[in-house]
């Protein structure tokens, strides 16, 4: 099988890639901001399309996160740009990020993304890159199935509180059956640090405590919303 994949806390692969907005330098040119890159198998493809079109729909809720979106596929920078000019067409959607060209398949092979699947072809990997240039979250998906583009969103979001907060995060945050929108303290690393915890803390016992009321209302329910989204039925007001 072709390639390795990054690992959750290695700094992301270095490397200058071709886009539809021009050269990026990866991670240089995304410090200081939350970066998701995304792959798909293929341009002028019915998944890959709904797929372009959610991100671009959600595009302005990951730049209130500070999250640039970066996508790419083993085609050319004119199959790109000629693809999205179509879906703008079609659907009155513009595509607002960069999409990495990869005809030689060198940099999916660098970030994993071709996998047994298929040599020739990326699956749909998420890879989650912090403002640092680390990576925090690598998620990959078959090429027959479309992602749940809320739920990066939501993930991006937990990774963020984890780094505001350093606390960890609940099944299903915000709505974990147990604790809801709270969060839970990291473990005790003393004796005595454990005995305290019961007194500073809302423990099941001195290793499972959380902290309510955290994160602010007005983020939960943003969070909450996305989470809303992405369970009902929504149609796209498509433009004639």
């Amino acid at each position: 099988m072709p390639g390795t994949m990054p690992l959750i806390g290695e700094k992301l692969p270095e490397m200058t890639v071709m886009t539809t907005h021009g050269p990026k330098k990866l991670p240089d040119d995304y410090l200081g901001k939350y970066l998701v890159i995304f792959s798909h198998p293929a341009d002028f493809t019915p998944v890959c399309t709904t797929e372009f079109i959610g991100f671009a729909v959600r595009y302005e809720d990951f730049k209130k996160l500070n999250t640039e979106l970066l996508g790419l596929s083993v085609d050319s920078t004119f199959s790109h740009i000629k693809w999205t000019e179509w879906i703008k067409e079609k659907f009155g959607i513009e595509i607002p990020f960069p999409i990495i060209a990869d005809p030689t398949g060198e940099v999916a092979r660098k970030l994993g993304m071709l996998h047994a699947q298929s040599e020739t072809s990326t699956v749909r990997a998420v890879i989650i890159v912090d403002d640092k240039g680390v990576v925090r979250a690598v998620l990959y998906y078959p090429q027959e199935t479309g992602r749940n583009l809320d739920e990066i969103l939501r993930l991006v979001k937990a990774l963020q509180v984890n780094d505001k907060y350093k606390r960890a995060l609940p099944a299903n945050w915000p709505n974990n059956a147990l604790i809801g929108d709270s969060l839970i303290v990291p473990p005790a690393s003393t004796v005595q640090e454990a005995a305290e915890r019961l007194k500073k803390y809302k423990c099941y016992d001195w290793w499972f405590c959380i902290e309510e009321n955290v994160v602010p209302k007005e983020e939960v329910e943003q969070v909450r919303s996305w989470l809303e989204r992405a369970a009902k039925p929504w149609k796209l007001e498509v433009k004639k």
